[in-house]
């Protein structure tokens, strides 16, 4: 009797799997509730869907490490507002956790359930707590919609594609493709982001952090000869993600992102992508630095690679 082997199915690679979700673009929506003492509360959130029209459902999920679980938990409902591209600083507002009052500013009214609707959005909904499921690391909240509104019918929705808003990342690729950025100019960008990014990483990182930059490495030097560019953008692109992570600062982490859109328009339409083993020891070099919290090595480590990547 033949022995029966089990085949493991290859592990998710977690900046993947974000950079790959990225491809899908999505609103921006802020979800509103009430505390226990009466005082409004949100945050923003890109997981908003719909579920059902009779009855009407929607969802959004969080993240169970979020503060404000929970209050969402307790609540009887919360209230979907889908922002406008004009309401891209509403958008990173809410989702900053140096803010303790989001609200203080912003222009907002009670609604029919007495939740906090804001204004201009281009569509709140009103919704009473339907259920509540755990979903790994989040938890969906399922709303029937009890109320609704919608708002000025010449605004454009805010939409978020692959770590930027659309509206900036599409400039971006359009610049990119005309060859409106310059090698020189791109350089400068990248050395002072992520010389900034290393510097606080250097005091910030996790061990998993820096496990994550020093996997990223690894994934690079694994590559064939014959790896597909989409597999090389991957890992580039996964290489400056992880040291962005590492330096925990949200406001330059949303810039990186950028940048790294940028990268990808360039690796994908413009620069030759070919092995680059000549490479290996710098980026080493980096994750050794970090490591040895050696901040000034680590910055004259990335300058080293952005010279070489330039002119080898």
């Amino acid at each position: 009797m033949s022995e029966v082997v089990e085949r493991a199915d290859p592990a998710i690679e977690p900046t993947l799997f974000r950079q790959l979700l990225g491809c899908f673009p999505t609103g921006v929506a802020v979800i509103t509730t009430r505390d226990a003492d009466g005082r409004a509360q949100g945050l923003t959130c890109n997981s908003f869907s719909s579920v059902s029209l009779e009855p009407p459902l929607v969802l959004f999920s969080l993240r169970k490490a979020s503060k404000l679980l929970p209050t969402f938990r307790a609540a009887k409902g919360f209230a979907i507002n889908i922002l406008s591209e004009k309401q891209d600083a509403l958008s990173g507002r809410f989702a900053s956790s140096r803010i303790d009052d989001k609200f203080e500013g912003v222009a907002w009214h009670s609604g029919g359930l007495d939740l906090p609707v804001i204004d201009e959005c281009l569509a709140s909904f009103e919704c009473s707590t339907h259920a509540c499921h755990e979903a790994g690391d989040h938890e969906v909240f399922i709303g029937e919609v009890k109320h609704m509104g919608g708002g000025p019918a010449d605004h454009q929705a805010l939409v978020f594609y692959k770590g930027a808003y659309m509206m900036l990342a599409e400039s971006l690729r359009k610049l990119v493709l005309q060859g409106k950025l310059g090698d020189a100019d791109i350089d400068e960008a990248y050395r002072n982001l992520y010389g900034t990014l290393l510097r606080l990483a250097s005091e910030r990182a996790t061990d998993a952090d820096l496990d994550a930059v020093e996997a990223a490495v690894h994934t690079i030097e694994q590559h064939p000869d014959t790896a597909s560019l989409a597999e090389r953008i991957a890992s580039a692109s996964g290489f400056f993600s992880a040291i962005a992570a590492a330096g925990h600062n949200e406001a330059l982490t949303l810039m990186a992102q950028t940048m790294t859109n940028v990268l990808r328009e360039r690796m994908a339409h413009v620069i030759q992508v070919r092995p680059r083993p000549d490479l290996f020891p710098l980026r080493r070099n980096i994750v050794d630095r970090l490591r040895r919290r050696d901040a000034d090595g680590a910055v004259a480590a990335l300058h080293e690679l952005i010279t070489q990547l330039r002119t080898g």
